[in-house]
């Protein structure tokens, strides 16, 4: 069982709480944020009741070596501001005496973990030194839980671990889209290609009644189906895969759409000439680029009889007008639904830019920003950050 850091008493314990402060910079300042405010949200509470605060994070590559334009020093003075209350900064080295020191109500940060090379070698001692700065671990930072570094996973064997509220936001929302969905349960996967997401498509072909392909992927399904692709992105050498994915749809029952008519051009940019074709009749001078409005049509009514609709991936080339009307289209259904009583959960980052740009986002029950991670659970793999607060289940 993953217990809840939320509902534990925490007044006058020092939480050691792994985030993920891995935020946009300019020019040595926080330029987006976004992920401080998240964050912030749920540790508020916490230093209410009367909690310290030890904050673990990352930030970009270093490779375990310091670098100095990848200091997390930079973070501490919009952190204080976002946690409402004093936040104070240390190196690893110096981080034991400063733990101790902190009053209720307060807050340290710790140096890049990622400037050590224990961290990413989930490296048994570095977690020793970790778990000494504190009562009670905390990892609120699902975006980083795919990985097994001595922050997200060797660290909770040491000490009383806990999800914290982001965390639990996350795993309650791929929770009631993947583990028990509300059903008719939909899926929308989109992208360039198939051979990336094999393990995604066998996944959630073997757990929801409904996958909507489109993007690259799609082209690739049509080609193994005879389809002309033209210019089109397509994977040649997938059939095998098709049909493999096919197949298991099959056993588990659920019905694969693809697209039944396509938007074409015979250049890639913005307003370039297009028209719509039979998704099957690509020409040989054009590419498929969206889906066209037979297809927006088809889709759309099978998200308005949804109860769970997860989505990762685009349907066309959305970042390029006019190839955003298919997945803008779609977006503004699945929000529709979701105002209906649907379970809505998206994640990858070219779908969150989408959702944004239909002005849906809000709209969705729950938009994960974890990459990676988000992927990986929607592949059906054990995160070794979320195993590791599972331990005692």
């Amino acid at each position: 069982m993953i217990r809840a850091i939320a509902e534990t008493d925490v007044a006058g314990r020092r939480l050691v709480v792994r985030a993920d402060l891995n935020v946009p910079m300019a020019e040595g300042r926080v330029s987006d944020a976004t992920r401080l405010d998240r964050f912030a949200e749920g540790m508020r509470p916490l230093l209410a009741k009367g909690a310290a605060l030890v904050i673990l994070s990352h930030f970009g590559r270093p490779k375990g070596r310091v670098v100095p334009e990848m200091s997390l020093r930079p973070l501490v003075d919009p952190l204080a501001q976002a946690l409402g209350c004093p936040v104070g900064f240390a190196t690893l080295d110096e981080s034991a005496g400063a733990a101790a020191a902190l009053a209720p109500g307060s807050a340290l940060l710790v140096e890049n973990l990622r400037f050590d090379p224990g961290e990413e070698k989930n490296d048994a001692a570095l977690a020793d030194r970790l778990a000494a700065l504190g009562d009670l671990y905390v990892n609120d930072a699902f975006s980083c839980a795919h990985r097994a570094h001595a922050s997200t996973a060797a660290i909770a064997g040491r000490m009383p671990a806990f999800a914290g509220p982001l965390m639990m936001a996350e795993l309650d929302a791929l929770t009631r889209a993947l583990g028990s969905p509300a059903r008719p349960a939909v899926a929308i996967v989109g992208g360039a290609k198939v051979s990336s997401k094999i393990d995604v498509l066998t996944n959630l072909v073997a757990r929801l009644d409904h996958v909507i392909i489109g993007g690259g992927m799609a082209n690739t399904f049509l080609f193994a189906d005879g389809a002309p692709m033209g210019k089109s992105l397509h994977e040649a050498d997938q059939a095998a895969t098709i049909a493999a994915i096919r197949a298991a749809a099959k056993a588990s029952g659920c019905t694969i759409h693809l697209p039944q008519d396509a938007v074409v051009a015979s250049e890639f940019r913005a307003g370039a000439a297009s028209r719509v074709v039979p998704a099957c009749s690509c020409p040989d001078d054009a590419m498929i680029l969206d889906v066209g409005p037979d297809s927006i049509a088809a889709f759309s009514e099978v998200l308005k009889g949804a109860r769970t609709i997860l989505w990762n991936g685009p349907l066309g080339a959305f970042e390029v007008p006019p190839f955003d009307a298919g997945t803008l289209a779609l977006a503004r259904v699945a929000a529709e639904a979701t105002r209906g009583g649907a379970v809505s959960v998206a994640g990858g980052g070219d779908t969150v830019a989408a959702l944004n740009a239909a002005g849906v986002a809000e709209a969705f029950t729950y938009v994960s920003t974890a990459g990676g991670a988000f992927l990986e659970w929607i592949e059906g793999r054990v995160l070794p950050g979320v195993a590791a607060l599972d331990r005692e289940g």
